[in-house]
């Protein structure tokens, strides 16, 4: 087995940079015309590593205009294409760029009627462990901006790291970290095996050649290990890492692929230095991210998670129960759920059977009938646990597979619209990828909101919604493979007057 500490011995020490320094460079490029980061999330979950941000699940031109309004560095916008086939995600991806260009207005028109001037930079957020519609979004994206306002693409950076959930990328190799401090590579785990998504390698370039089909080799892409992230770490100066890093990027064109090593929040914030010098001296650059590139690159704190009083305030709560919701079947999920519900003895456990819902129409219709009365009942005593059969139905169809999983999250979604306007939790924490998304924007009809903070430590998203039939209730993201199996217990007593 290989230990971090004995991979990282080959490279310099971590290269102390405050969140400052990155906030105050960035203050200075924009001070002109500001930018801001448009992040295209393809589940909810990328919002669990930001604070105080504008979430749309919605992306009309008038709800760009809100998220702009808020005058912050960022905006996510809830794509949720994990979830869709290939070309109903490059739809929506080159949906979302446009309106949000429209949005932004022409910087070189004086006389635009739309939102103020913007200078707008673009980030594909997917998964930290590799699954999503790579290298079709960002391919979507630069072609979009390069057919809306002439501007081309030089280079794609890479950064699925997420630190804070232990994973990490090493001398191009990404890994998944555990508590003892094991790498294990990623191609290593469940993740890789993922019916629609899955891949054979964790050596990044390697991973940009399979996935690109040989359009770009291994050989072409760039890798910023730590040697460069870290350049400026002898003499604790970020300028020369900030050097380094343009100085690597300069060869990229054409949509270049970069892989960026990430082990700490300050290689974040050093590749953040790095990457904003090379856009300084002209590159053009989008970015695939994992969760915490965007706070890295805005120069935004880390924020300590918050308490059960903070996330309520502002808001009377509901004295009705809370209302936990999982749909993800991922291992580690089912070890939390398995936790809560042996710990809240209390909740109301209540199960939706997925065989139900892919038998006769007439069938799933009564199941669901049944659910629905039954959690609005339980709401009235106290937290309730509404869960898929664990019971995992596999194909090796990847459309099939993702129409399995619509036509649950369709039922979760119906459940959950239904006892909202029935009989109002006092909460909503969603549990996966596609089932919080579809509970966001579907369930809870949440068109815009404003990321609160973390619940635990980098991980696990508040959402406060602002508008819709769930406006004031606190509503929770929570990604199906992060945490550890107490996690989801930990959240649910912030939330709950019963646990």
């Amino acid at each position: 087995m290989t230990h971090e500490a004995d991979v990282l011995a080959a490279y310099p020490a971590d290269l102390e940079i405050p969140a400052g320094l990155v906030a105050g460079t960035l203050a200075a490029s924009n001070a002109e015309v500001p930018r801001v980061l448009v992040v295209l999330d393809d589940d909810p979950t990328g919002t669990q590593s930001v604070a105080d941000l504008p979430v749309l699940t919605r992306w009309e031109v008038q709800d760009f205009a809100w998220a702009f309004g808020q005058g912050k560095p960022a905006v996510y916008v809830l794509t949720n294409t994990r979830s869709l086939d290939p070309a109903e995600a490059a739809a929506r991806n080159e949906e979302v760029v446009r309106n949000a260009l429209a949005a932004a207005g022409d910087p070189e028109n004086a006389d635009s009627t739309a939102a103020p001037s913007l200078r707008l930079g673009f980030v594909s957020r997917s998964d930290s462990t590799l699954r999503g519609h790579y290298p079709l979004e960002p391919d979507v994206i630069s072609a979009t901006v390069a057919e809306v306002s002439g501007e081309k693409t030089h280079g794609v950076v890479l950064v699925p790291a997420f630190p804070d959930a232990g994973r990490v990328t090493i001398g191009g190799v990404h890994y998944m970290r555990d508590a003892e401090g094991t790498l294990v590579p990623v191609s290593e785990t469940e993740f890789a095996k993922d019916a629609s998504f899955g891949f054979s390698t964790s050596v990044m370039a390697d991973y940009i050649a399979e996935k690109s089909q040989g359009r770009f080799p291994a050989d072409s892409v760039i890798v910023l290990d730590l040697n460069i992230i870290r350049a400026g770490a002898s003499a604790q100066d970020p300028a020369i890492s900030a050097k380094a890093i343009a100085d690597a990027i300069e060869p990229a064109t054409d949509s270049t692929p970069i892989v960026a090593d990430i082990v700490t929040e300050n290689d974040l914030r050093a590749l953040a230095l790095g990457l904003e010098e090379a856009e300084r001296r002209g590159k053009k650059l989008l970015y695939r991210v994992g969760p915490p590139f965007v706070r890295g690159r805005i120069g935004q704190e880390v924020r300590a998670a918050l308490t059960g009083e903070e996330a309520y305030e502002g808001n009377t709560p509901s004295e009705a129960g809370g209302l936990i919701v999982v749909g993800s079947h991922v291992g580690l999920t089912t070890r939390q759920l398995n936790v809560l519900t042996a710990e809240h003895s209390s909740a109301r456990i209540i199960e939706i059977d997925v065989e139900k819902l892919l038998g006769a129409e007439t069938d799933a219709k009564a199941h669901l009938d049944q659910t629905v009365a039954a959690v609005v009942d339980a709401l009235h005593a106290g937290d309730v646990i509404v869960h898929t059969s664990r019971l995992l139905i596999k194909t090796d169809d990847p459309a099939e597979s993702l129409r399995i999983a619509r036509t649950v999250s369709a039922a979760v979604v119906d459940v959950v619209n239904r006892t909202l306007k029935t009989f109002p939790p006092r909460f909503v924490i969603a549990k996966g990828g596609i089932t919080s998304s579809d509970v966001a924007a579907h369930g809870l009809e949440i068109r815009h909101a404003i990321v609160r903070g973390p619940m635990l430590p980098g991980i696990v998203s508040l959402w406060e919604p602002v508008d819709g039939p769930a406006k004031g209730i606190p509503y929770i993201v929570f990604a199906g493979n992060v945490g550890d199996d107490d996690s989801l217990a930990q959240v649910t007593r912030k939330l709950s007057t019963t646990f």
